[in-house]
């Protein structure tokens, strides 16, 4: 399985777009520059009542298929 590192900082209003539906993917950097876009709905899985603050690893498969998302610090 791979894995991209990101760092996160989405407040809880901002999730609330996402979660409502008005916005579908994420767009992130990866801690090697790499850019990364997600579906919204996997934050799901680690959104607090501050929203998505943190260090993430986005897990994937040797297609591209999301796997999971895992705190990485």
């Amino acid at each position: 399985m791979q894995r991209i590192i990101v760092d996160l900082n989405i407040s809880s209003d901002e999730y609330l777009r996402y979660y409502q539906g008005d916005a579908r993917t994420v767009l992130a950097y990866s801690t090697d520059g790499r850019k990364v876009r997600f579906p919204a709905g996997v934050l799901q899985r680690v959104v607090t009542r501050d929203g998505v603050r943190g260090r993430f690893a986005i897990l994937f498969n040797q297609q591209g298929k999301f796997e999971g998302i895992e705190r990485v610090g």
